[in-house]
């Protein structure tokens, strides 16, 4: 039984914008989705999940019901709930997770076995599809949902669970002869074995993370074998074949996002945290090149990415059409997992900048601001007729729906934002970065001596953070201020004192090295203004648009506000415009206004065609933050807007 000793710091997030998140998320999406998993919602597809384990446990009759990774549903919301527990106790959840937990030891094998698919379904085939059916993919959400759970109650029961059957994968797979040689379809077991090693500290589950790493992409290619195996001879569904898994090539020689996006970002997380653990630069080396090129040719200015909806992929560098876009919610959660690895290799604002973009944008876009009804694909641009007309664009929902047959993003949401106090700082010898800006209260080790944190700020609406430092003892420390890349000023102060920060920054930290007394405060002003972003001139879908940022924020225009055809809507280069907060509307936003021009369509006389110039007239815009449409009226929803030069 393990009995290995936890290691946490306490934090309390006071944030008024993500505190009221995570309370979404504890009485909202937590008993929400728990219905879901149980079938009680009405009027949506059922998920069965909970009643696939009681199967499996010999606790009901019937047969299996829904995704083969089914399992990682159930997975998901358990390790949301466990990292609430770390925030504040709960005793209903605690005492429900604990039951749920029984029950997956009573489906579990005697080998250490758990998957309910196989369980159930399949009994004599496990191991036999590694490309397609995701037994990977949900051991290693179990164990990531076991790891969170143990770390936040002390419990070791879920934890032991999970170690039987890390060990039971131990022995089935690797490089000897009588293994398997092979890799899961879906990554994510390979970042779930690096959490495990952290809490047992036993080097074996890192070796077996690092197996799947490097056999991915050898050849004789693994897929290829396990389908003569299982004399499948059609070919493979995807027209880029392996590129799907990212298993086309090695990983080191890898230089291009490609395939199915959640996949690919999963394992990048994998990578980085491997480069970390095992000091290996070609991995390291192999991360920076991916980041490069998802974040600067292949990523949304929402941050979401894979761009087609053809195998929830990513396509090519600077293919990124707004209307047409997958950008699926659990991708860009999945960039912030891998930005926070990098940040852990190395504290560079561009890693935080994108985690900030993808947390504010492309990932909270996924649910409403209830929390009950969610995206699974988040585009730039939609226009209801289209999507329910067009098939090229079933994919995509013009509303939020109240559940998913593949129902992978909202645990997933769940998960991330009761996670959001681990993105916040990181910790270096005697060294703290501030990543993230949020009011929380928190305590680390520096030099032997506890030393208390407390941010305060109203971000992402204004730029200003107050952090006061209150160490047991006088203590020598780097306090690392990010300054945001979007940031135009920026003036940093301590105990009232103004700090020439620029001599003092390294990969956009300003770095505040001093003996820190208690009540030493920290003072940050980030300027806001509203920005123009314009598109690399090869995104040909958003040429000779504009889009409009504040902060963190990216905002759009909605037709409950200008009625429809917004791609007539043009901003002028000149127009002035303004920032206000509007406390009753949406939860409390900041919007931005101004005067813009739109074509009169009753002045038109040419029919469908014609030659005579457009009536233009003036119109009062106003534009909200992404995350927030389709919180009113359904409609259109546009992020890039024409420029009047």
């Amino acid at each position: 039984m393990y009995q290995g000793k936890i290691a946490n710091s306490p934090m309390k997030i006071t944030d008024s914008f993500w505190k009221e998140r995570m309370d979404i998320v504890k009485n909202q999406m937590i008993p929400y989705q728990w219905d879901a998993l149980n079938d009680r919602l009405t009027d949506t597809e059922p998920s069965h999940a909970i009643e696939n384990f009681r199967i499996a446990a010999g606790e009901s009759d019937g047969e299996f019901y829904g995704m083969v990774f089914q399992d990682s549903d159930v997975a998901k919301w358990l390790e949301a709930v466990a990292y609430l527990l770390e925030n504040e106790p709960d005793d209903k959840w605690e005492n429900t997770a604990d039951e749920v937990i029984d029950l997956l030891e009573k489906a579990q094998g005697a080998d250490g076995y758990l998957n309910t698919y196989y369980t159930v379904k399949e009994p004599n085939r496990r191991w036999t599809n590694l490309r397609d059916n995701h037994e990977l993919y949900c051991a290693g959400h179990l164990i990531e949902a076991a790891v969170a759970y143990y770390r936040a109650t002390g419990k070791g029961k879920f934890l032991n669970i999970m170690i039987r059957y890390a060990d039971y994968i131990d022995e089935m797979f690797g490089p000897e002869d009588h293994k398997i040689n092979g890799y899961p379809g879906h990554q994510e077991i390979e970042l779930s074995l690096v959490k495990l090693y952290e809490v047992t500290n036993n080097e074996k589950y890192l070796k077996l993370s690092k197996f799947f790493i490097d056999e991915r992409g050898k050849q004789p290619h693994y897929f290829d074998m396990e389908k003569q195996s299982r004399k499948e001879g059609k070919p493979y569904w995807f027209s880029g074949g392996h590129r799907y898994s990212q298993s086309h090539l090695p990983v080191r020689e890898q230089e291009t996002a490609t395939g199915h996006a959640v996949r690919a970002v999963y394992m990048y997380s994998a990578m980085a945290d491997l480069a970390a653990y095992t000091n290996d630069s070609s991995l390291k080396e192999t991360c920076e090149k991916l980041w490069n090129n998802v974040t600067n040719k292949q990523m949304y200015l929402t941050a979401g990415i894979g761009s087609m909806e053809y195998g929830e992929a990513f396509s090519f560098d600077y293919d990124l059409p707004n209307d047409l876009s997958y950008t699926e919610t659990c991708a860009s959660i999945g960039l912030i997992f891998w930005a926070k690895r990098m940040l852990e290799l190395e504290a560079h604002h561009k890693y935080a900048d994108v985690m900030e973009r993808a947390l504010y944008n492309g990932a909270i876009s996924g649910m409403d601001l209830e929390g009950q009804k969610f995206f699974y694909v988040n585009p730039l641009e939609v226009v209801p007729q289209e999507v329910e007309s067009r098939n090229e664009k079933k994919h995509v929902k013009p509303v939020r729906q109240k559940w998913y047959g593949c129902a992978c993003c909202p645990p997933n949401l769940a998960r991330l934002i009761a996670s959001i106090h681990h993105y916040i700082y990181t910790k270096s010898n005697e060294e703290i970065f501030v990543h993230l800006y949020m009011g929380n209260e928190t305590t680390m080790e520096i030099g032997g001596h506890q030393v208390g944190i407390t941010q305060k700020t109203n971000y992402p609406w204004d730029g200003k953070v107050a952090i006061e430092l209150s160490p047991e003892v006088d203590t020598t420390l780097t306090l690392a201020l990010r300054i945001p890349g979007w940031a135009v000023t920026a003036e940093v102060k301590v105990n009232g004192e103004i700090i020439d920060f620029q001599p003092i920054m390294k990969n956009g930290y300003a770095f505040l090295s001093r003996t820190w007394k208690q009540g030493d405060t920290v003072k940050l002003n980030l300027d806001m203004p509203i920005q123009r972003v314009r598109a690399h001139p090869a995104v040909r879908h958003s040429f000779g648009k504009v889009a409009l940022q504040r902060g963190p924020l990216v905002y759009c225009l909605e037709q409950v506000d200008h009625g429809e055809q917004l791609h007539s809507i043009y901003l002028p280069k000149d127009a002035d415009l303004k920032a206000e907060y509007e406390r009753d509307l949406l939860g409390g936003i900041v919007t931005l206004f101004g005067e813009a021009e739109r074509v009169d369509e009753s002045e038109w006389q040419d029919g469908l065609y014609g030659t005579s110039d457009p009536e233009i007239k003036p119109i009062q815009l106003k534009a909200i933050p992404y995350y927030a449409w389709c919180n009113r009226e359904p409609g259109e929803v546009v992020v890039w807007i024409n420029e009047k030069l």
